[in-house]
């Protein structure tokens, strides 16, 4: 099914006709296709929504460069257009994101989340690399000279795509030029204030061997988050909940239908 949300077009599904409202928030590159375990898991019991993020499987991009702000209120309004509030969200990486801002502004949407691989801290960066970002800068200062030279236009796009498949992300490089913006725009935004003012029962369930968001980052959302708990999956990566699914969709179920 699709709806206008925002000023975009959204593809969302639901599951199961019975139980409280869960809604399933996807990773950052991903679609509604990855959270069909954990959707098959909880449908018995609960009613399940899924949807693609803008800019993400059938979903359409955003109007404009969207920040993380943007794309919780777009789930908001998706939300209360099939009257799926409050619900619990399980989310994953960017998800959890999204999530985390929208449980900070509106404390009645949800009744209860899930995080896992949960993207939202901004890690200390290293000296290798501040001397990579200190390198793509100089050069790409050089690639603007070059386009400025009449005639040279198309030799310093060239050079510019070079330098975005050395130094940006696999992410980064797999979107078109306005995609881009947006993804810049969430992956610097720091939720650190908003963890504080989270008031839901969170459930945390980290792969201790996610090199994504490594597992540092879930021990110290748990110390940010009033009412949180962190579940450990030995030997999880950053996709534990998909490398595990029979025990991280076990432990969802079970903290979900817990009073």
């Amino acid at each position: 099914m699709f709806a206008e949300a925002k000023g975009t077009r959204i593809y969302y599904e639901i599951r199961g006709d019975r139980g409280t409202p869960v809604v399933l928030l996807h990773g950052w590159g991903c679609s509604t296709k990855l959270m069909e375990k954990t959707a098959e898991a909880l449908e018995g019991e609960h009613r399940v929504l899924l949807l693609d993020f803008p800019g993400h499987g059938q979903s359409a991009e955003p109007p404009e460069p969207w920040g993380v702000p943007d794309f919780a209120a777009c789930l908001k309004e998706l939300l209360e257009q099939v009257s799926f509030l409050p619900c619990a969200a399980v989310g994953h990486s960017f998800g959890c994101r999204v999530a985390a801002w929208a449980a900070s502004q509106w404390p009645d949407m949800f009744t209860k989340l899930v995080f896992t691989g949960a993207a939202g801290l901004k890690a200390p960066q290293s000296e290798e690399a501040k001397r990579r970002s200190e390198e793509y800068q100089k050069r790409k200062q050089l690639v603007r000279m070059v386009e400025r030279v009449p005639g040279m236009k198309q030799l310093g796009e060239k050079m510019e795509s070079r330098l975005r498949q050395k130094y940006g992300s696999p992410d980064y490089n797999a979107l078109n030029e306005e995609m881009r913006k947006t993804f810049v725009k969430v992956v610097n935004q720091d939720l650190r204030e908003c963890y504080p003012a989270i008031r839901q029962s969170t459930l945390l369930l980290w792969g201790d061997a996610d090199t994504e968001t490594p597992l540092w980052m879930g021990r110290e959302i748990e110390k940010l988050i009033p009412d949180a708990g962190l579940v450990i999956l030995e030997g999880g990566s950053h996709f534990a909940y998909l490398e595990q699914a029979p025990r991280f969709n076990t432990v969802v179920r079970h903290f979900l239908t817990e009073e």
